[in-house]
């Protein structure tokens, strides 16, 4: 009857992650939303890449819901 159902050995060590190892990563989600912004916020008019207005229109309620004045 004095048997727990829990383990009593010690938690298992969490090694912790090196600048090294998060760098590539960081800098791959910096530049993916740089992009994402770009195209959230100025992908229109004079700077476009891409001609039309059709990544405008995909990104029109994206742009209202962060505040982008885009008419």
């Amino acid at each position: 009857m004095a048997h727990s159902a829990v383990p009593t050995s010690a938690p298992a060590a969490v090694s912790p992650i090196s600048l090294k190892e998060l760098a590539p990563w960081a800098l791959f989600v910096g530049i993916l939303m740089l992009v994402m912004l770009y195209f959230v916020g100025a992908e229109q008019g004079a700077t476009a890449v891409f001609q039309g207005d059709t990544i405008h229109e995909w990104m029109h309620d994206g742009r209202h819901l962060l505040g982008f004045p885009c008419h």
